[in-house]
């Protein structure tokens, strides 16, 4: 008689489990990157009131009769199902379309999270704004990433106010038509900027002129400077094609401390025919210096900053963990887990490599928690609950009708 009011105890005490993981679930179903989590339940043990028999040449052999006695929680799992992703156009927004982990400074060690509602701290810093916790990755050397491993793993540093120093013009490369039909003493003039070592800007003004059929000259000049080894010709084929080139490197003294500079023009996609004349510089290396003023990242998570004069350089790349087993991390709260004996050892890479996902930018992964699922695990839940309480209260019927039977 009393197997059965223990075994609605049991069902009772653990439905009451399974309703709590369900309360969590729907409390959680607008938290960024949160994983819903599943009960499920198992027989506790059985009693054996009989035994078996085997079959003999007479008689058929007997199944054991066994009563159970109630039931117990199997597990409590987490789903690393992927959320929805949200839009929101912050570019400090991240999201992992796939599996794995931002990682996270936790007082010396991990903690890894799905929510990427990150924000930058006064001091330039990628942070969980929630715990003021950095998002750790790998920081770049003049627009060059180091390997990807622990030993190079940092803080990921976003500074509005860096910059990049100036790179002086070194290589000019020169494209597009001299007219053919021009007459000789025709010239064609075009204009370019160019940097010194200090980041000042100077405009080189380049000179082609017709000296005969098939040949030009060129010269160049910065104001009223003359240019060493700035002059040269141009001699081209019958069909249009330049044949011959001669003249350079330029070299320019800008004064005021800056290296001289030693600019090579590169000429070889100049052409000559009957049309008008176009002839420019289609590329130039070099800059001044500039200020970041906005930034970028990739699905591999480099972030990429884009600089006032045009530059754009590798900041940063963000870290991305991921593990043999994620349900076996331990959940520390705000989002955010750590590691356990049961996880496997963190794999940390780069996005979009090994079993990593892309990184979107700008996005936020929403929470899996599925509410017409919930509802109803609730519905099934609550009956269940309501049936076990049943067989408490018939059990202490029969008990009473029991304890009647003296009267």
């Amino acid at each position: 008689m009393m197997r059965s009011m223990f075994s609605g105890v049991s069902g009772l005490r653990n439905h009451q489990v399974r309703m709590d993981v369900i309360g969590n679930n729907i409390a959680n179903v607008n938290t960024v990157g949160f994983k819903a989590g599943r009960v499920t339940f198992q027989e506790v043990f059985s009693q054996v009131i009989r035994g078996t028999s085997p079959p003999d040449d007479e008689l058929g052999g007997t199944n054991p009769q066994q009563i159970g006695l109630g039931m117990a929680v199997s597990s409590i799992d987490t789903l690393f199902t992927q959320g929805n992703l949200q839009m929101t156009d912050k570019m400090t927004d991240l999201a992992i379309q796939g599996n794995g982990f931002f990682v996270l400074e936790d007082g010396g060690q991990f903690a890894y999270t799905r929510a990427g509602a990150f924000d930058i701290d006064g001091a330039g810093y990628l942070i969980d704004p929630g715990s003021g916790r950095r998002v750790l990755g790998w920081a770049a050397d003049a627009g060059i990433l180091p390997m990807r491993d622990v030993s190079n793993l940092g803080p990921v540093r976003i500074s509005p106010g860096q910059s990049v120093p100036a790179k002086p013009t070194s290589a000019l490369t020169y494209g597009g038509n001299l007219n053919a039909g021009a007459a000789i003493g025709d010239k064609h003039v075009t204009s370019i900027d160019i940097f010194d070592s200090l980041g000042a800007k100077h405009t080189l003004v380049m000179t082609f002129e017709k000296t005969a059929d098939n040949q030009w000259s060129w010269t160049a000049a910065v104001g009223e400077i003359v240019l060493g080894g700035a002059a040269g010709t141009l001699t081209f084929g019958p069909t249009g094609e330049l044949t011959v080139s001669t003249g350079g490197p330029i070299t320019f003294d800008p004064g005021n401390g800056a290296d001289s500079l030693s600019i090579a023009p590169d000429l070889a996609n100049v052409n000559q025919y009957v049309s008008n004349s176009t002839c420019s510089a289609v590329s130039r290396d070099g800059y001044g210096v500039g200020v970041l003023v906005s930034f970028t990242t990739d699905p591999a998570g480099t972030i990429t900053g884009v600089f006032s004069n045009g530059v754009t350089l590798a900041l940063a790349q963000v870290a991305v963990a991921s593990f043999a087993n994620p349900a076996g991390l331990i959940n520390q709260g705000g989002s955010l887990y750590r590691e356990s004996n049961n996880s496997g050892v963190r794999q940390l890479g780069q996005a979009g490599t090994g079993n990593r996902g892309q990184i979107a930018s700008g996005a936020l992964e929403m929470s899996n928690v599925d509410l017409s699922q919930e509802f109803t695990n609730m519905i099934v839940t609550q009956r269940g609950f309501q049936a076990n309480s049943r067989i408490i209260s018939t059990s202490d019927e029969m008990l009473q009708e029991l304890v009647n039977l003296k009267r």
